[in-house]
């Protein structure tokens, strides 16, 4: 059976959190934290994927996240098929850090096996 290019994809989540106060930059932090602990990669400082094998999956996660989202902030989850994740482009200025973000994630090999 040939594997379908639009059945697994990213989740991504692109936020806007005030960080203007300590009490706000604590929120921000945990906000990312949590993200991690869900299984998202930074892509950027406030741009998190997560790789999902069906898009019931992906509504899965979305409420998950929707729980935890800072109540003063704005969250907007966007679903990618894999097929569409491979085709974008990231272009990193020769000075710009990178830190712990990831540059090209790519589908984890465990999901893989499941297909």
């Amino acid at each position: 059976m040939k594997k379908s290019a639009f059945r697994m994809g990213w989740i991504l989540a692109m936020f806007d959190l005030p960080v203007l106060t300590k009490p706000q930059r604590i929120v921000a932090s945990r906000f990312r934290t949590r993200l991690r602990k869900e299984g998202y990669l930074m892509i950027q400082y406030s741009v998190y994927a997560r790789p999902c094998v069906t898009v019931e999956q992906m509504e899965t996660h979305a409420g998950r996240v929707k729980k935890f989202a800072p109540a003063n902030g704005n969250v907007r989850l966007l679903f990618m098929t894999d097929q569409q994740w491979a085709t974008s482009q990231t272009i990193i200025g020769e000075y710009y850090p990178q830190i712990n973000r990831e540059t090209a994630p790519a589908m984890p090999r465990q999901i893989e096996f499941w297909e």
